[in-house]
């Protein structure tokens, strides 16, 4: 008869489609939690979670892994990551998921939030930054403990971009991206690095600013190549970076959508920002100087995310 094991640290994931379940495989492989797959369709985690299981005796974890339909398994999670929503189709923004998808994220954090009432939220769904608003109305959660996946992964889009313009590392990268999560991103090449160096020491400006557009549009790049779906490989790297900073408090400072209360000028808004991430969440707001051009992107960027804000209704 099948023994339990004495439970762990607990990372539970919303959703098990292509992003939740590379999410859980990431965090599976590193052994860094207990991992509970949740998705509303009957089979699909449990089969996904049983994979997941399997492979461990190949790969060396032993960590717990779940599938599951009931959100009572789910209870006292430390970390929850919410993937659910429709995913973008080509010729589809962002923006035309705003309702359809605040309606399934205002739904599974209120489930999810009452048996976990301590966790830390990591929202994924799209339209990214109004997603964090609906999360943060659901949960009831202070707001450090919900915080979204953005610039964490515009960063690396932005960073392997350069590296194949160079024919270098991506690991001698560092990038620096602000905004919100979409067509109006900002990112700031006079704060990106290859070794040390700027990037403008390194490029002209018309491969920057080529560069820059490319990172802007790198989701609906793929989505175009894909004909059905969109990213998920990549998406699933950066929010297993952010859990991994949470879960072993490690305080790094990653770019990442956070609600801002008056820094960089912003009020009550969920923009991305870099932030220290830690066991309580987002524990430091890092304000960096801007010159003009970059204050007016940045200015522009947060408007789009209160314009979306704008429409939810109740739901933010």
């Amino acid at each position: 008869m099948p023994r339990s094991r004495t439970p762990r640290r607990k990372v539970t994931v919303i959703g098990a489609g292509n992003v939740g379940a590379s999410v859980a495989q990431r965090v599976v492989e590193a052994g860094l939690a207990d991992v509970v797959l949740l998705d509303i369709v009957p089979g699909l985690p449990q089969g996904k979670a049983l994979d997941l299981a399997e492979a461990g005796p190949l790969l060396g974890h032993d960590v717990n892994v779940m599938g599951t339909n009931d959100y009572a398994d789910t209870a006292d999670s430390t970390v929850i990551v919410v993937t659910s929503g429709l995913a973008r189709q080509p010729g589809m923004s962002r923006d035309d998921l705003l309702l359809k998808n605040a309606q399934i994220v205002n739904s599974v954090v209120e489930q999810a939030a009452k048996h976990s009432p301590d966790a830390v939220l990591i929202v994924v769904t799209n339209p990214l930054d109004a997603m964090c608003h609906v999360a943060l109305k659901a949960s009831g959660f202070p707001r450090w403990r919900v915080v979204g996946m953005a610039g964490v992964l515009d960063a690396a889009r932005f960073r392997a971009f350069v590296s194949m313009e160079l024919g270098i590392s991506p690991v001698n990268t560092c990038a620096f991206v602000l905004g919100g999560h979409g067509d109006a991103m900002v990112p700031v090449p006079r704060y990106s690095t290859v070794g040390g160096v700027p990037l403008p020491q390194l490029m002209p400006q018309d491969q920057i600013d080529r560069i820059v557009q490319r990172t802007r549009d790198g989701g609906a790049e793929i989505v175009s190549l894909l004909k059905s779906g969109s990213a998920f490989y990549a998406p699933a790297a950066a929010t297993a970076e952010m859990i991994e900073s949470i879960l072993e408090d490690r305080h790094k400072i990653l770019p990442c959508s956070a609600y801002l209360k008056g820094e960089y000028g912003v009020e009550g808004l969920f923009v991305g920002v870099p932030v220290r991430l830690s066991r309580v969440g987002v524990d430091e707001i890092v304000q960096v100087e801007l010159n003009d051009d970059e204050r007016a992107a940045f200015e522009k960027s947060a408007q789009a995310v209160r314009e979306l804000v704008d429409t939810l209704g109740g739901y933010a």
